[in-house]
């Protein structure tokens, strides 16, 4: 598969893997799905276009933080995720730019329902992708994840990857 050969359903099928691997917490191999200078990012809530460097964000993870905190989330130390949640993650409204580019840049809304100990969260927002290929394989550069909320009640956290 080259570039020029990814088709818009192509894109469309790597997305939702990504999200059945979250579900199913399989987060090391989610993590494989990021490139080497890749880029994971949640910025605060009503800042989407801020600088990590004057806000403080949910995640600015750079690849080796990432499989760090995919590989801190399956231990049972990481209480506030042991046992794991059940979580039900849907992604609409796929916009996806340019095919032709050496960059596919993908735009979704999402939503990620979220259980444990009998109470229900839900997060919705957007999630902005930078896609490319790797060894024929779709991988991402990058992952921002605008939330749509107006608070993270009632924890005040995020535990879980959106």
């Amino acid at each position: 598969m080259t570039v020029a050969t990814v088709t818009r359903q192509d894109v469309i099928d790597f997305l939702y893997s990504e999200a059945r691997l979250l579900d199913e917490w399989k987060l090391t191999e989610w993590a494989d799905l990021f490139t080497d200078d890749a880029s994971y990012n949640i910025p605060p809530i009503g800042h989407p276009e801020s600088d990590a460097t004057e806000y403080l964000f949910f995640a600015h993870d750079n690849r080796s933080r990432l499989q760090e905190r995919a590989e801190r989330l399956l231990k049972k130390e990481a209480h506030v995720e042991y046992p794991h949640s059940t979580t039900l993650r849907n992604y609409h409204n796929i916009m996806i730019d340019d095919l032709e580019s050496e960059v596919i840049n993908v735009e979704c809304n999402f939503t990620t329902h979220r259980t444990k100990r009998e109470v229900m969260d839900t997060f919705i927002g957007r999630h902005i992708y930078e896609i490319v290929q790797e060894n024929n394989e779709l991988a991402i550069k990058s992952k921002k994840v605008i939330l749509h909320l107006d608070s993270l009640r009632p924890h005040g956290k995020i535990s879980l990857i959106l």
